[in-house]
């Protein structure tokens, strides 16, 4: 199923109201956890749309037709440009650019690529029937300009980045 998107900041309201019915339509509960991650996924690759390039967007939902123990439900968003996605690091007082990182923290996988005359973003969450705890935290080669982010050592030695850990359910 897909949604045609227009190069305006009131569409991203429109994809999540549209995502929200068919995750309904799909047996996904509207106030779970799944649903709310899904439809911040779905706001923030529209709204990278929208606002980096200008044109008229697709927003797609792949969702899994029978429930089973795992099964993954996928968004994607194909735009009319060919310049890649790239994940920033901004400052506290930032109000844009975490978009990317928070894709990177919610969703299991997520990916890009060219095509046509532009190129498709795409995220997927694996959907269990028993919760998961896991924690994300970026790492210094998948962030671009994260020199200026404070670095913790925590215990076990992995480092991290204060204001790029995500905890997902």
């Amino acid at each position: 199923m897909q949604l045609e998107i227009r190069p305006d900041p009131a569409e991203v309201g429109r994809a999540r109201r549209w995502a929200r019915s068919r995750l309904a339509g799909a047996g996904i509960q509207d106030d779970g956890p799944l649903a709310e991650t899904l439809v911040l996924l779905v706001s923030e690759l529209v709204t990278n749309a929208v606002v980096h390039t200008g044109h008229p967007a697709v927003l797609r939902l792949s969702l899994p037709g029978v429930p089973a123990e795992v099964t993954t439900v996928r968004v994607e968003v194909a735009d009319a440009s060919t310049r890649a996605p790239v994940p920033r690091c901004v400052g506290d007082e930032a109000t844009s650019g975490r978009g990317l990182a928070l894709v990177d923290g919610l969703a299991d996988r997520w990916g890009w690529s060219p095509e046509g005359t532009g190129k498709r973003i795409w995220c997927e969450l694996d959907r269990r029937t028993t919760p998961v705890d896991a924690a994300r935290t970026a790492t210094p080669a998948e962030c671009e300009g994260c020199e200026g982010l404070a670095r913790e050592e925590p215990a076990d030695g992995e480092p991290s980045y204060e204001g790029l850990a995500y905890e997902t359910v």
